[in-house]
């Protein structure tokens, strides 16, 4: 690291946010391979450096980093996924007019959250002469810089608290992801004798329940062991890019339909009923889980001055693709509105194509996620065994961990609750509770306006009343779920649907201690 200490005044232009600290032109580790194509938060310990640090924070390369197009493209990416195709569900659980309000609310508070921690991670690579700085790190070092003397002494356990939440928030995206894959493959499946290359006037078709949905999600495991076995970021992004393709095909027609023959709306409750707004919160949170791309985006930007101008406008049209998504498909869907919007689709050879290319891309985006507790979890188990066991148990953690998503798939009844309670639970804590703290912690002793202070403490309450309404709720429901559902796995809403009533069967990095 460079010796020469960069002054208080010289690093930290806090107006701006952006300023460049000289110190940090240090070129990067020799064996930098980190991409940022991925919405992470992966960690393992940089070589040659003094602190951990996770490969999502990325290896500044100097002139040779990412442009802004780029940036802005995997800024939008990162914020796109299962969680934008259960927004039409979330409005109807919010009502069609507090469901786009509190998702635009909840949307501008995710995005001043990624300028926090982005503010706070520069503060620290100036003040520590680091070049580059991830969440976990961040957050041991404003604990380290806090006035209270319990925290300075436990600092570390920061860092321990936010790899937890993103071993259980990534975990639980590969969950929703087997989930997903089961109930559309098997509604592809058990509908396709009826289906037709006539998409006028077809509805959704019952499907045949001949094959329990935790089969499928059984079947799909051959296919994703392979896929986690890859370590190198450099081989996954080609995944990545294959993913975006599949994805962005999927939604244009997801979205030419959704704008075809939209019902009245006069029917629709203005505003639900207060007991479900809790499920809103959290898969609204869930959806707008990019806060973890971030650091990983800021670090390897080309021109870093250029960063929050691209993070906001990126995140702004994340906000109108998910307000204008989740309201159409409520429109469009009413009450009829499942888990996932492709279960809504008509059942003709077009749009069971678009359920299959986001099959497609969602099975290519797995290991892309599963990547992050791999890379926490599988070094720490490799590191208790000898050397010559080290490959075997490498392999055999990463395919446990692969069943053990599977597992949580079978044993929980709904998509919908499950991503509710992943985005109540570690979604809005990673998004929403620690980086208004962080600020606190980071700028407190240096001196804060009140208002500053009062602003920050109000989005992390709001996001703990969140955090507590939305994990109860949806535990609650998934308790009584438990002996109400027609078929396992259920989304959650085909049991409620008139053209389901008469067809179903009543009963069926390294952790450093």
């Amino acid at each position: 690291m460079a010796a020469h200490n960069p002054s208080h005044t010289q690093c930290l232009q806090l107006k701006s946010e952006v300023s460049t600290c000289p110190s940090l032109g240090v070129p990067p580790p020799a064996d930098c391979l980190w991409t940022v194509q991925l919405k992470e938060y992966p960690t393992s310990p940089r070589r040659g450096g003094s602190n951990s640090s996770t490969p999502g924070s990325s290896c500044q390369e100097g002139t040779n980093g990412i442009s802004w197009l780029q940036t802005l493209i995997h800024v939008v990416k990162g914020n796109i996924g299962t969680g934008l195709l259960g927004l039409p569900l979330a409005m109807k659980n919010a009502g069609i007019v507090l469901g786009p309000v509190s998702l635009l609310a909840i949307g501008l508070l995710a995005m001043h959250c990624m300028g926090v921690l982005v503010k706070c991670a520069r503060h620290f690579c100036c003040r520590l002469s680091k070049p580059f700085m991830d969440y976990g790190d961040a957050m041991m070092h404003a604990l380290e810089a806090s006035p209270c003397t319990w925290l300075q002494d436990h600092a570390r356990w920061g860092r321990y608290i936010v790899l937890f939440f993103l071993i259980v928030d990534q975990l639980g995206f590969c969950c929703v992801f087997l989930m997903f894959l089961a109930d559309n493959l098997k509604q592809v499946i058990e509908t396709a004798n009826g289906t037709t290359a006539n998409c006028q006037g077809r509805g959704v078709m019952t499907p045949t329940p001949t094959v329990d949905a935790r089969i499928y999600a059984v079947s799909v495991l051959p296919f994703l062991v392979p896929l986690v076995y890859v370590r190198n970021l450099r081989a996954l992004s080609t995944f990545s890019a294959l993913a975006n393709v599949l994805m962005l095909g999927s939604l244009v027609l997801i979205f030419q339909h959704l704008l075809q023959e939209i019902p009245d709306p006069s029917s629709l409750p203005l505003v639900a009923n207060w007991k479900t707004y809790p499920l809103f919160f959290g898969t609204a949170v869930f959806a707008f889980e990019g806060i973890g791309v971030v650091l990983p985006l800021e670090n390897k930007m080309q021109h870093r001055a250029q960063f929050p101008l691209v993070l906001y406008g990126g995140m702004f049209m994340i906000i109108i693709l998910h307000i204008s998504f989740g309201a159409l498909g409520y429109l469009k869907f009413g009450a009829t509105t499942q888990a996932s919007i492709t279960l809504n689709l008509p059942n003709c050879w077009l749009y069971q194509s678009v359920k299959l290319l986001y099959l497609g891309g969602i099975c290519l985006t797995y290991p892309l996620q599963f990547y992050v507790p791999a890379e926490i979890i599988v070094p720490f188990a490799v590191s208790r065994v000898p050397n010559r066991w080290a490959f075997a148990v490498d392999l055999g953690v990463r395919t446990a961990l692969v069943c053990l998503t599977c597992i949580l798939a079978i044993l929980v009844p709904r998509l919908n609750l499950v991503l509710s309670l992943v985005g109540s639970v570690s979604s809005s804590a990673l998004a929403l509770i620690i980086p208004p703290l962080l600020e606190i912690s980071t700028f407190y002793s240096e001196g804060m306006s009140p208002l500053t202070i009062a602003k920050d403490a109000l989005i992390s309450i709001l996001g703990f009343v969140g955090f507590v309404a939305g994990t109860y709720q949806a535990l609650t429901e998934l308790i009584k779920s438990g002996d109400s559902l027609s078929f396992p796995n259920a989304t959650g809403t085909l049991d409620q649907s008139p053209i389901f009533n008469s067809t179903l069967p009543s009963s069926l990095p390294k952790l450093t201690f």
